[in-house]
């Protein structure tokens, strides 16, 4: 499976606007339903805060992947997000969280749900990809970076 399948390129945000876990995860779940007529914002943040309060999806090196499974959904959606300043997100390794990637599945999908999950996660292990990420100057920038690493996996 490929990352950039299942991207939503439009509801990319470079510039979080937020302080708190919870409004990162309120902005992309508005951000996503506003480009996915299949989720509403409101369901989709009850899911991810759900999921938060399960276990932190902040996974170290300034890295976070909020995940949930959401009911009427037909297919695997993701989207990115990247706050400058950091966010405190509880990541792992008690550090301030740079990058947001957001995956969204359908109620029912094992599989695709975990290789998705771990994919994604085999992209941030790359120092240099996060960098890329980081010094991306407008959503092109950064959507070609992903495609780029897409293209190696």
């Amino acid at each position: 499976m490929k990352i950039m399948e299942i991207l939503a390129k439009d509801a990319v945000i470079l510039n979080l606007g937020v302080q708190s876990k919870r409004d990162v995860l309120a902005e992309m779940a508005a951000a996503l339903a506003k480009v996915e007529p299949q989720i509403a914002a409101d369901q989709l943040l009850e899911v991810l805060l759900e999921r938060e309060a399960l276990q932190s999806t902040g996974i170290g090196e300034g890295v976070a992947i909020p995940h949930g499974k959401l009911a009427g959904l037909d297919r695997l959606v993701a989207t990115f997000a990247r706050s400058s300043q950091g966010v405190e997100f509880d990541s792992i390794d008690g550090q301030a969280t740079h990058h947001f990637f957001l995956l969204v599945v359908p109620e029912h999908s094992g599989g695709q749900y975990l290789k998705a999950l771990a994919r994604i996660s085999r992209f941030f292990r790359d120092a240099a990809f996060r960098q890329r990420l980081s010094e991306g100057e407008s959503v092109e920038d950064v959507i070609r970076a992903i495609e780029e690493e897409d293209g190696k996996l």
